[in-house]
């Protein structure tokens, strides 16, 4: 247990709480923008089915990531899949607010913009389409999601179980408060892209050596 305390570890436990952050509010979002044009009744239906789906599929690539990750190669793979998730975070910032508001409206149920509706100005879809889109967005980011921890805390088994339950209660239970504050303080999200960036960085190079002797065939 002391080796929680060292400062590799608790560098390794800041990672991993800002990359958990950072992308339990972008998976909120986007189960908040599929379910914003639904009718509120159906709202909070969509809504719970992206936080369990999301949940249980978090569960499910943790027990399988860390195994897969002691397979060479697959630790190159996935700091290359990261700097992905670090473009398609970039792109996301940079854009139009406007969605995002949309989505926190669903997710609280309040009208954030003074318009008089909640996620008035979304596009209207039917429950099956808005469930559809919110399993394909769990799947990709709930991997996202375990890589980034996996990778950020590697080394350090108690980080990263401590990482992996973090992840699932952001999601399971303050999903709404995530994304709300992240929207308000947009400077969180930066600096969770640059610990990602960092971590893909740090992925794509170990994951390089391991490979170095398969290629040079030494």
């Amino acid at each position: 247990m002391t080796e929680f305390f060292t400062p590799e570890a608790m560098t390794a436990l800041f990672q991993v709480i800002m990359i958990d952050l950072v992308l339990a509010g972008d998976n909120a979002i986007i189960i908040g923008l599929a379910a914003a044009g639904l009718p509120k009744d159906q709202r909070a239906k969509a809504i719970l089915i992206g936080i369990v789906a999301a949940t249980v599929l978090r569960i499910g690539f943790a027990a399988a990531t860390t195994q897969l990750l002691q397979i060479v190669g697959l630790l190159f793979a996935g700091g290359v899949l990261l700097l992905w998730v670090c473009w398609k975070m970039w792109r996301e910032l940079r854009q139009n607010h406007a969605e995002e508001t949309q989505a926190i409206e669903a997710l609280s149920e309040s009208d954030i913009d003074k318009d008089g509706k909640v996620a008035g100005a979304a596009p209207r879809k039917t429950l099956g389409q808005a469930a559809w889109q919110i399993l394909i967005a769990d799947v990709s980011m709930s991997l996202d999601n375990v890589l980034a921890v996996a990778g950020a805390a590697r080394d350090h088994p108690n980080v990263l179980v401590f990482g992996l339950v973090l992840s699932i209660a952001l999601m399971g239970i303050a999903a709404s408060f995530i994304a709300n504050l992240l929207q308000k303080h947009r400077w969180i999200a930066y600096v969770g892209l640059a610990i990602i960036l960092y971590v893909a960085g740090e992925m794509i190079y170990r994951g390089a050596h391991e490979l170095m002797p398969f290629i040079t065939g030494s």
